[in-house]
C-alpha cells in the first residue's frame, strides 16, 4: 500500500510538472516567431548546411538585437537533414507540425529540397532555399522561393560561356547521380550540343564515391578540350587530385558548388585555373562587407560562401515579409492564416536590397539574376564578370 501511494504521488507530481511545462511552452510560443532551417549539419557536406544555418542565425541575432518584429523575438530551429531526403522530410514534419514555424529556410541540397517543396505546397508553408538550384524546385507550387539562380539559368550561361567565350568545341562531363549535378550536366549537354559543340563523354559517379580513376581514364581516351564537373566539394576535390595523379592537364570547368571555400582546404594544390559559373558578384556595398565581417567575427574567422550569403538574405527577406503581415493584422494564434499572409508578402517583395544586391522574384519564385564566372588563381576565385544569354548569345552585363 505504501509503495502504491508513492507511485500515485510520483504520477501526480509528474503530471503537474508536465502541465506547467506545457503551459509555459504555449505562453512562450505565443511571443516567439519561429523560423525553420533544414540542411546537412553533419556528414561529408556539412560545411554547406553549417554555413547556411550560421548565416540565418546571424541575421536573426541582428534582428532580435534591433528589437525583433512587432515586439517579438525570432528563433531559428535548425534541423539536420544529413543531405538525405528521408531525414529532410522528418525534419520538415517536426518543424511544420510540432514547432509551428512560420516559414522554412532550406533545404540546402536539391533532392531534399524537391521533396520538402512538395510538402510545403500541400501544407501552405513558405520555403525559401539558399542553394537548391534544380529547375523543378520552384515548379511544384507557389509557396517555394529561392535566393540562388536556377540550374536552367546556370546551365544556359555555362554552355554559352564555354562555347562562345572560351572557344571550346568539345568537352566531357563527370557528374554525381543526384538531382543537382545531373540537372546541370544534362542542361549543359543539351545547350552546348545545340550550339554546335560535342560532348565526348558523359561519365557518372555516386555520391560518396572515392575513386574516380576509371571515369577519368574513359574521359582522357576521348580527348576533350575541357572537363565539366558540376558537383559538390568532396567529389570535386577528389576528382581534381586524382586527375593530377593520372597526369591529366586538361582544363576543368565547374558550377556554383565550387564556390565553397572548403575546396581549397581539400584540394587547394589542384584548383589552379578552374573556371566555374556561380552567383553574380554583388556590387561592392556596405551590406555585403558588413555581413562578411560580422560572419567572420561570429564564427571564429570562417568565411561565408555564396550560399551562406543567400541564406542571410533569405532571412532578411522573411523579416520584411513577416513585418508586413503584422502590419496587416496577422496573428500567430492562427498559424495557417499567418503562413498564408507570409506567402502573399513574399510575392510582394520588390527590389529587396541585400548582401547579394537587389533581389526580386519571378512569378514562379525563382530569383531574377545574372550569373557570374570565376577563375581560380593561387587558391583565390577571380571574378571575370556577370553574364546573361540574350537572343541565344552570351552578353556580359558588368
Amino acid at each position: 500500500m505504501r509503495m502504491k501511494n508513492v507511485l500515485v504521488l510520483a504520477l501526480v507530481a509528474l503530471l503537474a510538472v508536465f502541465s506547467v511545462s506545457a503551459g509555459g511552452a504555449s505562453e512562450e510560443d505565443a511571443n516567439v516567431i519561429k523560423i525553420g532551417f533544414i540542411g546537412p549539419l553533419t556528414g561529408d557536406n556539412a560545411n554547406y548546411g553549417i554555413r547556411c544555418s550560421n548565416a540565418a542565425r546571424l541575421a536573426i541575432n541582428e534582428i532580435n538585437e534591433a528589437g525583433g518584429i512587432n515586439g517579438m523575438q525570432l528563433q531559428l530551429i535548425a534541423e539536420d537533414s544529413q543531405g538525405a531526403v528521408d531525414r529532410a522530410i522528418s525534419s520538415y514534419e517536426k518543424l511544420a507540425y510540432t514547432d509551428n514555424v512560420v516559414a522554412i529556410i532550406g533545404p540546402v541540397f536539391t533532392s531534399p529540397a524537391l521533396a520538402v517543396a512538395q510538402r510545403c505546397y500541400e501544407d501552405g508553408i513558405v520555403m525559401i532555399t539558399p542553394s537548391a538550384t534544380h529547375k523543378d524546385v520552384t515548379s511544384v507550387g507557389n509557396w517555394v522561393y529561392r535566393t540562388v539562380p536556377s540550374d536552367s539559368l546556370q546551365s544556359e550561361v555555362a554552355a554559352h560561356y564555354f562555347y562562345e567565350v572560351l572557344g571550346y568545341r568539345s568537352i566531357a562531363c563527370l557528374y554525381a547521380m543526384n538531382d543537382y549535378s545531373q540537372g546541370l550536366a544534362e542542361g549543359v549537354e543539351e545547350i552546348f550540343t545545340a550550339l554546335g559543340g560535342t560532348i565526348t563523354s558523359m561519365q557518372t559517379c555516386m555520391v560518396g564515391d572515392r575513386d574516380f580513376r576509371t571515369q577519368l581514364g574513359e574521359i582522357r581516351s576521348t580527348n576533350p578540350e575541357a572537363i565539366y564537373i558540376p558537383n559538390y566539394t568532396v567529389e570535386d576535390a577528389q576528382i581534381l587530385e586524382q586527375a593530377s595523379q593520372l597526369g591529366m592537364s586538361i582544363p576543368f570547368l565547374s558550377s556554383d558548388g565550387f564556390s565553397d571555400p572548403e575546396i581549397y582546404n581539400l584540394a587547394g594544390d589542384f584548383t589552379e585555373g578552374v573556371i566555374y559559373v556561380g552567383p553574380a558578384q554583388a556590387e561592392a556595398s556596405t551590406l555585403l562587407s558588413d555581413f562578411q565581417e560580422a560572419y567572420s567575427a561570429a564564427y571564429n574567422g570562417d568565411a561565408p560562401d555564396s550560399f551562406a550569403t543567400n541564406s542571410y538574405d533569405a532571412m532578411y527577406i522573411l523579416r520584411d515579409a513577416v513585418t508586413r503581415v503584422f502590419e496587416n493584422g496577422g496573428a500567430l494564434s492562427d498559424i495557417d492564416a499567418f503562413r498564408s499572409m507570409v506567402n502573399d508578402e513574399m510575392k510582394a517583395t520588390d527590389d529587396f536590397q541585400g548582401a547579394n544586391g537587389t533581389i526580386n522574384f519571378a512569378a514562379n519564385g525563382d530569383m531574377v539574376a545574372s550569373q557570374g564566372v570565376y577563375r581560380v588563381e593561387n587558391q583565390t576565385p577571380i571574378y571575370l564578370g556577370s553574364f546573361q544569354v540574350v537572343d541565344n548569345h552570351i552578353v556580359q552585363v558588368d
